[in-house]
């Protein structure tokens, strides 16, 4: 994960990786566009990934059923021949306007120190950023960021730790199992057994488990303790009611995502009850050269589909590419005919 105060230079800086997201890089690639896309979560397919992976879809044409996972497997290789770069775990906090109407240019950070140089900027943050939903814990706050993590950023961190992850889902498993084998001692912490995980990951678990590399508890934390920052130990409340103290220097809560439209907010761009409008020739905002894509947009009629999302980028693409080479006179192409772009697809 780039984090450097040397700025990245690229066309377009999406920001979400969901559906929409990811196919406005295959619009963008067809206009030899280059893209960086930024998500503040750690994959790929923004709610269809972390929310129905394996929920049947059916109206995406020409896929009588996909699931969330599978629609998002197969955008991911759709795009490979435009080759993006993702910065995962990561949610843009500034932007900066350093352009005009006619020639914009903008100046992105990102939380984790990333700084990117861009004509043309897309939103595609669904309803907007994910947040974590935090656990019930007094104080907590004067942890987070030291010794309380709701995503991993670097499994380094964690290296020889004693950790503690609070949750039954695909997250809390998926960090169960690849950061056991780097953990001093791991504890997982579920209020019932029973998950609502994958079933392989629930499997690999439990092998854990009765293996001793892995400590599962009922209950929840409701405490935790240390000093500036650093934990030292947290309070697990059992099911029936008793206490014990966990050594741990490490806490990951995992209680699921929460939508908010997070720093977005303040780029004004004249929102409509968090929500952002545009207009449906280009899907441009009030902003020259700010687009938004997805269910993140409002426009009279819309309807907040994910093939919505396709014809909103492809139409996107179109203005951003008068942006980004505006010396170029751009000829309107069908993939079916041109062997230019087929080229570019990789179709010999």
């Amino acid at each position: 994960m780039p984090q450097t105060s040397a700025a990245i230079d690229t066309d377009v800086v999406i920001v979400g990786a969901g559906p929409a997201g990811l196919f406005a890089v295959f619009e963008l690639g067809l206009l030899d566009i280059k893209a960086h896309v930024i998500d503040i979560l750690p994959r790929a397919g923004g709610q269809c990934s972390e929310l129905y992976p394996e929920k049947p879809i059916y109206d995406i044409p020409g896929l009588p059923v996909v699931t969330g996972q599978e629609l998002t497997d197969n955008l991911m290789k759709q795009i490979e021949p435009f080759g993006p770069t993702f910065h995962f775990n990561e949610m843009v906090q500034t932007l900066e306007s350093l352009g005009t109407a006619e020639t914009p240019a903008f100046r992105i950070t990102t939380d984790a120190g990333t700084v990117f140089n861009a004509k043309v900027v897309l939103v595609a943050a669904g309803g907007g950023s994910f947040q974590p939903k935090k656990p019930p814990i007094p104080n907590i706050e004067s942890y987070e960021g030291k010794s309380v993590f709701y995503a991993v950023r670097r499994m380094e961190d964690f290296r020889d730790r004693d950790v503690v992850i609070v949750g039954g889902g695909d997250s809390a498993l998926d960090w169960t199992l690849n950061l056991q084998p780097v953990a001093k001692s791991l504890t997982l912490v579920h209020r019932r057994d029973a998950f609502r995980a994958a079933p392989h990951s629930v499997s690999a678990m439990q092998e854990l488990v009765k293996a001793g590399k892995v400590s599962f508890r009922l209950g929840q934390i409701t405490e935790v303790h240390g000093a500036g920052g650093d934990m030292s130990h947290a309070t697990l409340k059992g099911n029936d009611g008793a206490e014990e103290k966990i050594a741990c220097d490490r806490l990951m809560p995992f209680f699921g995502l929460t939508m908010k439209l997070g720093p977005v907010a303040e780029w004004g761009l004249n929102l409509n009850e968090n929500l952002i409008p545009v207009d449906t020739e280009k899907f441009e905002t009030s902003h020259p050269g700010i687009f938004a894509v997805g269910d993140i947009n409002v426009y009279p009629g819309k309807l907040k589909l994910i093939l919505s999302g396709f014809h909103e980028g492809a139409l996107a693409a179109q203005k951003a590419h008068r942006y980004i080479y505006p010396e170029k006179k751009l000829l309107f192409q069908y993939t079916t005919s041109s062997t230019n772009l087929q080229k570019k697809l990789g179709v010999s």
